[in-house]
């Protein structure tokens, strides 16, 4: 009997050492990931820091060769960032907001959804372009695609734009490519879903890229203004860039918010 009461006593006590453990366990887990985050901002806020910056001079040629060439010194540092990392195609900002990233594209709309810029793994992602999307061309709409973070990173500020009086104080979105610095004017703010293929009569934002026709581009912006919470009294005629800028949104399975901006010419 004795042994016997000593032997629950063990086993009780090893199941407190054990969910002590676990309890640490845990815990040490969270702290990890809180300060590998921690990491990730610093990162992409001291990077925002450089690129904004107008202080540091870019060694990849003179301002005299940049001025003739119409290449801005937001351009200079993106071009330099593109040379370590040549994924990063473009940055976007969204002045006085917690938008300000770089813009990467890969070949496919998949590896950028757990990876950073720097290509190494992060839940979070990075901000990227549709695989499909060219600056050649360019295409009619620059279809970019982001998470959404608890802690407020990535395209998180976004959701946001559901409130009016926030969309008054930032209309406009700062998109540099390594070809021009552009402002664009949000024109459509809506929430959506991805379709499945069975759905007919559905507005899919997201498979327009590149216009086949003026009917083709004018039905994106009729349908993008129709959908929108909000008239912003903004409007896009054909051959006017635009910008779309998309994450997820759980009003609905598979929910999405969006904004639709255009090009704004000087």
């Amino acid at each position: 009997m004795k042994a016997y009461k000593n032997n629950s006593i063990i086993i009780r006590y090893g199941i407190i050492i054990l969910c002590c453990i676990l309890i640490i366990s845990a815990f040490i887990a969270i702290k990890l990931k809180e300060y590998k985050e921690y990491l990730e901002n610093a990162d992409y806020d001291f990077l925002a820091d450089y690129i904004d910056s107008d202080k540091d001079k870019v060694q990849l040629q003179s301002h005299t060769e940049a001025k003739a060439q119409k290449k801005t010194e937001k351009i200079l540092k993106l071009e330099e960032l593109n040379n370590q990392y040549k994924n990063v195609v473009a940055w976007i900002e969204i002045p006085d907001t917690s938008i300000n990233y770089p813009v990467v594209q890969a070949n496919d709309n998949i590896y950028y959804l757990d990876h950073t810029y720097k290509e190494t793994y992060s839940s979070r992602g990075s901000i990227f372009l549709d695989k499909d999307v060219s600056f050649e061309r360019p295409s009619d709409n620059f279809l970019i695609y982001g998470h959404r973070s608890k802690s407020g990173a990535m395209f998180e500020g976004l959701l946001q734009y559901e409130n009016q009086n926030f969309y008054q104080q930032h209309k406009i979105i700062n998109f540099s490519t390594l070809q021009e610095d552009a402002d664009y004017e949000i024109l459509a703010v809506f929430r959506s879903r991805v379709y499945d293929k069975s759905d007919t009569g559905v507005f899919r934002y997201y498979f327009f890229i590149n216009a086949e026709n003026e009917t083709e581009y004018n039905d994106f912006v009729s349908n993008a203004k129709k959908a929108s919470i909000y008239d912003t009294g903004v409007n896009a005629s054909y051959g006017e860039q635009l910008l779309t800028l998309s994450t997820c949104a759980y009003h609905t399975q598979d929910g999405r918010f969006v904004v639709v901006a255009k090009k704004i010419k000087y």
